[in-house]
């Protein structure tokens, strides 16, 4: 099992940053992948921005150039760090961690609302 904590949401107005991080405990010798997604309101889930174990990251077109997605593997934490963002970037962002098993886990997710 592995368990995902995320903080950092807010409001913010447009063209602010934020810093979102996801801390992960539990069987962490299994994580591979980590990433984070996010969910606005009547849309499905997307994928934001993925970082593979060997620090390869690839984003959604949307967020290039605007977000960087980080890992810190000594505390066990991955970061978004979102610049220049936008009223669209508004939803739930959720962490996410895949095993090397195979298994996927998600964080309880948190708010980002970018509102003036």
């Amino acid at each position: 099992q592995v368990q995902l904590v995320e903080s950092g949401g807010g409001l913010v107005q447009p063209g602010g940053s934020l810093r979102l991080s996801c801390s992960a405990s539990g069987m962490l010798f299994s994580i591979g992948g980590r990433g984070w997604y996010r969910q606005a309101p009547g849309k499905q889930r997307e994928l934001v921005a993925h970082i593979t174990s060997g620090g390869s990251t690839n984003y959604a077109d949307s967020v290039k150039g605007r977000f960087t997605i980080s890992r810190d593997n000594a505390k066990n934490t991955v970061y978004l760090q979102m610049n220049s963002l936008k009223p669209e970037d508004t939803a739930i962002y959720y962490c996410n961690a895949v095993t090397i098993y195979g298994a996927r886990y998600w964080g309880q997710g948190t708010q980002v609302t970018v509102s003036s």
